[in-house]
């Protein structure tokens, strides 16, 4: 496929943050851009239906939030005058199984619901010359040249109506999340899938909703987070305490492993109060509840393994939740899409400028091990120390996860209990992926942590005893590059 700046058509599938932020690359390179999404698109900042998990918190880590600048400068202006509060020199309490960190935040991030958010990024990409909007269409297929071997469109429905149109393109994009058909067509048109790796995580989160009265609004001016963090060992809930725009304040339970946090307000008020600390439960007590709780359930997680595919259509790209989806609690997901749409950026110019074959290969296998596959083996690491998770994988094993756990929860434990804010920030810096995850697993590092403490030593013995290789060699093998 051959890029010229400003030729062609190219359309996104979703229009979510994935395929706002897909479309605004896309505009650059492309003469015409076309948004297709099923929902509605509200007239206001409000949840919408094809997004069930809408309700719930959302966050940018700090790539997240950098790369979304890069693409829509002064996002966060736009944001607080919608009312949403800053972070910066707020108290960020942190608690585990190891004791609590608290510490005033140095940044100045904004916090909002997902709603305003896509309000805000969904009004930038409708002032793009060159992008198209349409709304309430759901994609039924994909129209492929005589050959099967490039995408040339897409077959959409009108809701309610049930009128069929076609819509060509050299390029579609399937940012369609977690709705995603895109499996099911690829092997109507013969097209071998490999199988996903499967988490089945069976998580569970529920999340209400709370005004700030004017008498507590000092809260506001405290607080950013309080995140009660679930103990695998115990099974606790986590609690996370925050707030979003308008003196609202949001607070979820959340759990994997099958056992779920209630949508009833007295049980939900209740598992607050029995968190390991009363902190959260305290605060509430003097706010006013505006919702009761909503929960979502997502019983397993998925990664897809489409950059394994030996034959793949020409003009056609996925990324986002479409191809791999994450635990909710780390808040990845927004920012290993943003990553993707980086990253797709950067290849669209080099493809243009130097044009190669099988462009979209190259495309999905880059996601993959940039993006995917890092946040993925976080993921694993965390929820697998859960009762009831179990793992399926597809077409490959996953590698070191037990001791990936192991040596994880021995960093948060020195962070933690000994205050050691360097271990302690680089710790949530690779969690919440603005660090690669080397910055942990450095040979030296890990020799260092594991040797400080006896649990450590016998980790370290039983890794160099299993392997019969130098440390430097055994973390190759087992931690994602």
């Amino acid at each position: 496929m051959n890029f010229v700046q400003k030729a062609g058509k190219a359309i996104v599938i979703g229009g979510s943050m994935t395929g706002l932020m897909t479309a605004r690359v896309l505009s650059s390179y492309y003469e015409e851009v076309l948004l297709v999404d099923k929902d509605a698109f509200p007239q206001h900042p409000a949840d919408r239906n094809g997004a069930p998990h809408g309700f719930h918190p959302h966050r940018f880590t700090q790539r997240g939030k950098m790369i979304t600048e890069q693409f829509f400068p002064g996002y966060e202006d736009e944001l607080v005058a919608l009312g949403s509060p800053s972070s910066l020199h707020k108290t960020v309490h942190m608690m585990n199984q190891y004791g609590t960190v608290e510490a005033p935040y140095q940044r100045n991030d904004v916090k909002f619901s997902r709603a305003v958010l896509e309000w805000v990024i969904r009004d930038r990409v409708r002032k793009i010359p060159n992008v198209r909007l349409l709304a309430e269409h759901d994609v039924i297929g994909l129209h492929m040249s005589p050959n099967h071997e490039a995408v040339t469109g897409i077959e959409v429905r009108q809701r309610g109506a049930g009128i069929q149109h076609d819509y060509m393109a050299d390029l579609v994009v399937d940012a369609s999340g977690r709705s995603s058909k895109l499996t099911q067509w690829l092997k109507e048109l013969n097209y071998d899938v490999p199988s996903p790796d499967r988490m089945k995580a069976a998580i569970g989160y529920s999340t209400r909703r709370y005004n700030v009265p004017a008498h507590m609004k000092h809260l506001i001016e405290k607080w950013d987070v309080i995140n009660i963090m679930g103990q695998p060992a115990k099974g606790t809930f986590t609690g996370v305490f925050s707030f979003i725009e308008n003196q609202v304040a949001e607070v979820l339970l959340y759990r994997p492993g099958g056992k779920y946090p209630p949508t009833n307000a007295e049980d939900f008020e209740r598992e607050v109060a029995g968190l390991p600390s009363s902190l959260i439960g305290e605060i509430l007590s003097e706010l006013e509840p505006i919702t009761p709780p909503k929960g979502f359930r997502v019983p397993e997680l998925y990664r897809h393994h489409y950059d394994q595919m030996d034959r793949w259509p020409d003009g056609l790209l996925v990324l986002g939740d479409a191809y791999c989806i994450y635990d909710p609690i780390f808040g990845q997901g927004m920012t290993v899409a943003a990553i993707e749409a980086e990253l797709l950026d950067t290849m669209l110019q080099e493809q243009q400028n130097h044009p190669e074959p099988h462009f979209e290969q190259k495309v999905l296998r880059t996601f993959q091990e940039k993006a995917i596959t890092p946040a993925w083996w976080l993921n694993c690491a965390a929820d697998l120390q859960w009762d009831g998770v179990e793992y399926e994988a597809g077409s490959e094993p996953l590698k070191g996860i037990a001791f990936g756990s192991r040596y994880m929860n021995l960093i948060l434990r020195e962070g933690t209990a000994n205050h050691n804010f360097k271990l302690f920030g680089l710790y949530w810096g690779v969690n919440s992926l603005s660090l690669p995850l080397q910055e942990l697993f450095q040979p030296q590092m890990v020799k260092s942590v594991l040797e400080s403490s006896e649990e450590g030593q016998q980790l370290l013995a039983d890794l160099l005893s299993e392997y019969e290789l130098p440390l430097e060699e055994v973390l190759i093998k087992l931690i994602p590059s």
